[in-house]
């Protein structure tokens, strides 16, 4: 068929589909404004109930002690081949049976995977990652060096690059949408998956626009598409939003210590230390919108019954996308969103199980 046919036939459906693009951003940023209004209301009153503390956040000059605990591994970083990024990661138990590779969320680092660190470095390879922007690895300032391709990039370069062909791949929150996206793109990688509190992306996209309250929920997306106006809100009272989100009685991490809360604190406190994480986010939309697929990764699915970020119908609309048999799927009753942090005993249970034939 002559080209120029071929282009006539197309022409529609792709305008269609940049009229909906079109119509999509307009719908985020005016979101974006919103949110935005919101939250400056939220960090304003901050200000106003704590004054002392000032409009910006404090920079922490002095990491705490928590994060040289030599009980969690030893802290190594690794360049990566594609693109060069140096990435900060601990490690514990090499030698002692598979990789298992930790991918953290958002706003936290490689820290939050302390407890698992410590339960499984005695049979697995452990490795806890600060993804790029994150910690000590590198962080770009550029929106597009924190695309999805690129991310899942990283991931593959440091499985590879630790000398393994495969790994046993555990995440929450923005690290399982890498980890979803990197099953589908990379199977070969991944033979286990443990996936804490997130559905992929094209299973978001989906039950989000059935679902409206599933937007309340994930407000903050909205406020993140805007350039340098999140970093400065977050930051203000000395990062209150941030603990907020991390302490709060009912939807933040119970227990968490003060020294706890610093080792998230102490990189985000440091010059341009939001930026590089707030670019996830700003890239979140870029290919809406996303065509449906299928999972196979064999996977172990945990989710809290009072997460306030994600609703619980999600874990059906997840399972009816895999391949019979190979999601196990658990809600947790009385767990929120932070389940390695707050129930790592519960977890650590579940994935023991979970995995007990790859050590038999």
């Amino acid at each position: 068929m002559p080209e120029l046919v071929v282009t006539a036939l197309l022409a529609p459906s792709r305008l269609t589909l940049k009229l909906l693009r079109a119509f999509m951003w307009s719908l985020v940023f005016s979101a974006a404004l919103v949110a935005a209004a919101v939250y400056s209301c939220i960090a304003l009153t901050h200000v106003l109930c704590r004054p002392r503390r000032g409009c910006c956040g404090r920079p922490r000059r002095i990491p705490p002690a928590c994060l040289s605990d030599p009980a969690l591994g030893e802290h190594r970083f690794l360049t990566l081949k594609s693109s060069g990024i140096r990435l900060h990661y601990v490690s514990a138990g090499r030698g002692n049976g598979p990789l298992m590779l930790f991918l953290h969320g958002f706003p936290e680092n490689w820290f939050s995977w302390r407890y698992q660190l410590r339960e499984f470095q005695s049979r697995f390879h452990v490795v806890a990652v600060d993804l790029r922007g994150y910690g000590s690895s590198d962080a770009p300032k550029d929106v597009d060096c924190y695309t999805i391709d690129l991310l899942m990039a990283d991931i593959q370069d440091v499985i590879l690059g630790l000398g393994y062909s495969k790994c046993i791949l555990v995440s929450h929150d923005w690290g399982a949408l890498l980890a979803w996206n990197f099953s589908i793109y990379y199977p070969s990688l991944v033979e286990r998956m443990v996936v804490v509190s997130a559905a992929p992306m094209s299973v978001y996209q989906d039950y989000a626009m059935r679902h409206i309250g599933q937007f309340f929920r994930s407000n903050y997306v909205f406020l993140f598409q805007l350039p340098w106006l999140p970093e400065k809100l977050l930051s203000m009272s000395d990062f209150q939003i941030l603990k907020t989100t991390l302490t709060h009685c009912k939807r933040g991490i119970p227990h968490l210590s003060p020294s706890e809360l610093d080792a998230f604190l102490y990189d985000f406190s440091q010059p341009g230390g939001l930026t590089g994480p707030l670019n996830y986010y700003r890239n979140i939309f870029r290919n809406f919108p996303l065509e449906p697929q299928e999972l196979a990764t064999p996977t172990l699915l945990l989710w809290g019954e009072k997460d306030t970020y994600f609703d619980q119908g999600l874990v059906g609309a997840i399972s009816s996308r895999f391949v019979p048999g190979r999601l196990e799927a658990h809600i947790l009753p009385d767990m929120g969103h932070w389940i390695p942090q707050s129930h790592p005993k519960e977890m650590h249970e579940y994935m023991w199980a979970f995995l007990q034939d790859l050590l038999d």
